[in-house]
C-alpha cells in the first residue's frame, strides 16, 4: 500500500494504478523482469480480485446491504459484481451499449437499472438483463424514488411546450408517468445562455438529480442554465427554485436531515445551500476548474461532519460547517466515479485506465468488516521503515556529469537514463567515475570517518567542562552526574535552557557558598571553621598572669 500524508490524515492507496512508487518505464520493465526479487510486488495487496476493466470503469455503486460492489464499465461495454465477503469477482456482463450510470433496486445486487448511452434502460437481475426501453432523449443522470417506486431519469432537450423534461418510470405500473417540467431556457437556438432544442450546439438540459429520501423526500433537479428546482413527490408540483450559478449544475446532494443542499457545477464552484434561505452560506473552490462529478456527505468515526467533492482530477474532503480543508486524493488517472463504503474509511472509485482504485482513510473511520485485515497492516506499517526505491541508482544533473567526465555517454549508451532535468546512473558506474575523476576521493573519505570516529568517541568522554562567568561549580557538579553515560552533553538540563541563562552570567546570581541559607540546605557540603590561629581563653589567661 502506497501512503500519502499531505497532512495529519493519512490516505493509504490500497489498490489501483499509484499504488507503487512511479517509476521511470525503463526501470518499470527491468524490474518487471525480476518479480521474486521484488520487495513491493511481495508485499502487494490485490484487495479484491479482477478489480479492473480493460480500458476504464465508468460508474460504481456499494449495495445497501455492503456485501456487494457493482461496477461498469468498457471496452467492451460490461458489469462487473464482486461479492464482497469472498473478495471475489461473482460474475461480468457484457451489455450492448456503454453504460452512462446505475442505480441498485434492492438492498443487494440483485435489481438494478442501467442508463445506456444508446438512449435506452436496461434493468438486471441475476440472470440477465430482465428488460429493455427506450427514451424520448438521452437521459444524464439517474435516480430511483423509493415512495413511489419510480425511476427519474434527467434528459437533454425541451419538450413542446417549451420545458425541460425529467422522465419518470413507475416501476409498479409499469408504464412512463407524465414527467416533471423544468424551466431550462427558451426555445431560441441562437440564444447562447445554454438553452435551444435538442441538437442544438447549446441544448438545454436537466442534468443532476438528488432525492432527500433520509427526510422529507424532496427532490432536487439540477440544470444546465445554472438554477436548481425542488418538487414535492406528493403534490407533483414545483416547491421552490434556487437562482442561477455560474455555470451548469453538474452534482446534488442533500444532507441526512435533508435541510442542507449542496451543489456542484461546471466551473469547479461548490455551495452548500440551507432550504431556509436563498443564499448560500458557505462557497468552496475544487481548485481545477472543472465539472465536479460527485458530492457526498460523510460522517467520520468520531461523528464529524464532512463532504466529499470529487472532479476527474482530485476527490477533496472538507469540513461541512467552516470548509476547512480535511484531506485530499490525487490518483494518477481520471476519475469517473466515487463511492463509500459507509461506517468505514474506504472509498472506491471508477477511473479511466485498467485498475479501479481503492483508498483506505483511517481517520475517516475502521476497515470494511470485508477487510478488516487493512487496520492491523495500518499498525505495521508504522512501524516499519520505508524502503527507498531508487537505492542502487544515483541521480545527476548535466553540470554533475560534466563534473565526473561522464557527459560524453549522453545519447550514446544506456549508461545514462534520461528522466526529468537529469539522469539516472547505476550506483556502482557513479563511484568508479568519482575515484577516477578524483584519485585522492578515498583516501579524503577515509579521513573524513576517522576524524568523525575520534569526535564521536571525544564526545563520549567527560570534558574539561563548561566555562561560565558566575556559578561554575554548579555547572561543573551538573556534568559530574553524567559520568556514567556513554555521551557527554553539556546543554542538557538547566545549562542548555535559556530560562536559566542569567544563572550563569549575571553575578547578582552567584550562589553564597558561605552564607548561612546555603549552609543549611546543604550541611555535608558546608566548610568546617579553621580556628587554628585563634587562641582559647585559657592560653590567653596563662598569657595574661
Amino acid at each position: 500500500m502506497k501512503l500519502t500524508n499531505s497532512n495529519e490524515v493519512l490516505v493509504y492507496t490500497v489498490s489501483g494504478s499509484s499504488t507503487a512508487r512511479p517509476l521511470p518505464e525503463w526501470l518499470a520493465r527491468k524490474r518487471k523482469r525480476s518479480l521474486k526479487n521484488d520487495p513491493e510486488y511481495a508485499n502487494r495487496v490485490e484487495l479484491l480480485q479482477d478489480f479492473e476493466f480493460e480500458e476504464a470503469s465508468i460508474c460504481i455503486r456499494v449495495s445497501e446491504d455492503g456485501e456487494w460492489i457493482m461496477s461498469t464499465g468498457t471496452y467492451k461495454p460490461q458489469i462487473h459484481t464482486h461479492y464482497l465477503p469472498h473478495l471475489s469477482l461473482s460474475f461480468a456482463r457484457h451489455t450492448t451499449s456503454l453504460n452512462q450510470s446505475f442505480v441498485l433496486l434492492s438492498s443487494d445486487y440483485s435489481k438494478s437499472v442501467h442508463l445506456q448511452a444508446n438512449r435506452s434502460l436496461e434493468f438486471h437481475t441475476p440472470g440477465g438483463c430482465h428488460y429493455q426501453t427506450r427514451l424520448p432523449r438521452y437521459g444524464r443522470d439517474l435516480q430511483y424514488d423509493r415512495h413511489s417506486a419510480e425511476v427519474l431519469v434527467p434528459a437533454v432537450g425541451i419538450d413542446a411546450e417549451g420545458s425541460g423534461e425529467v422522465y419518470r418510470l413507475n416501476l409498479e405500473v409499469g408504464r412512463f408517468m407524465r414527467s416533471y417540467n423544468v424551466d431550462v431556457g427558451s426555445e431560441s437556438l441562437t440564444n447562447i445562455s445554454g438553452d435551444g432544442l435538442q441538437g442544438g450546439i447549446n441544448t438545454g438540459s436537466v442534468n443532476t438529480a438528488a432525492i432527500a429520501e433520509d427526510s422529507h423526500n424532496l427532490l432536487a433537479f439540477g440544470t444546465s442554465v445554472g438554477t436548481v428546482e425542488f418538487w414535492d413527490p406528493r403534490s407533483k408540483a414545483r416547491a421552490g427554485i434556487l437562482s442561477r450559478q455560474n455555470g451548469e449544475i453538474t452534482a446534488l446532494n442533500f444532507n441526512k436531515s435533508g435541510l442542507s443542499l449542496v451543489t456542484g457545477s461546471s466551473e469547479g464552484a461548490i455551495q452548500i445551500f440551507d432550504l431556509r434561505k436563498p443564499v448560500p452560506i458557505l462557497r468552496k473552490d475544487q481548485g481545477y476548474g472543472y465539472p465536479i462529478k460527485n458530492l457526498l456527505h460523510l460522517t467520520t468515526s468520531s461523528n464529524e461532519k464532512k463532504i466529499l467533492s470529487a472532479d476527474k482530477r482530485v476527490i477533496k474532503l472538507w469540513d461541512e460547517a467552516n470548509g476547512n480543508p480535511w484531506t485530499s486524493i490525487e490518483p494518477a488517472v481520471d476519475i469517473n466515479s466515487v463511492a463509500w463504503c459507509k461506517d468505514s474509511g474506504m472509498l472506491l472509485t471508477a477511473n479511466e485506465g485498467r485498475s479501479q482504485h481503492s483508498f483506505f482513510i483511517p481517520q475517516l473511520g475502521p476497515a470494511p468488516k470485508w477487510c478488516s485485515f487493512l487496520d492491523n497492516m495500518v499498525e505495521e506499517m508504522a512501524e516499519e521503515a520505508p524502503v527507498e526505491t531508487y537505492d542502487n541508482y544515483k541521480f545527476l544533473t548535466l553540470p554533475d556529469l560534466k563534473k565526473l567526465n561522464l557527459s560524453h555517454l549522453i545519447g550514446t549508451t544506456n549508461l545514462l537514463r534520461p528522466y526529468m532535468h537529469g539522469y539516472f546512473v547505476a550506483s556502482r558506474l557513479y563511484e568508479e567515475a568519482q575515484i577516477i575523476a578524483n584519485p585522492f576521493l578515498w583516501e579524503e573519505e577515509r579521513s573524513k570517518k576517522i576524524k568523525e570516529k575520534i569526535e564521536k568517541e571525544r564526545a563520549s568522554r567527560i570534558r574539561g567542562g563548561k566555562k561560565v562567568k558566575v556559578n561554575q561549580k554548579l555547572v561543573d557538579k551538573v556534568l559530574k552526574r553524567q559520568e556514567r553515560r556513554e555521551k557527554v552533553d553539556v546543554d542538557m538540563g538547566i545549562l542548555g535552557d535559556s530560562r536559566f541563562g542569567k544563572l550563569f552570567e549575571d553575578e547578582d546570581f552567584q550562589v553564597d557558598e558561605n552564607s548561612r541559607e546555603f549552609q543549611a540546605l546543604n550541611p555535608s557540603s558546608s566548610k568546617i571553621p579553621d580556628n587554628s590561629n585563634e587562641k582559647s581563653m585559657v592560653e590567653d589567661q596563662i598569657e595574661s598572669s
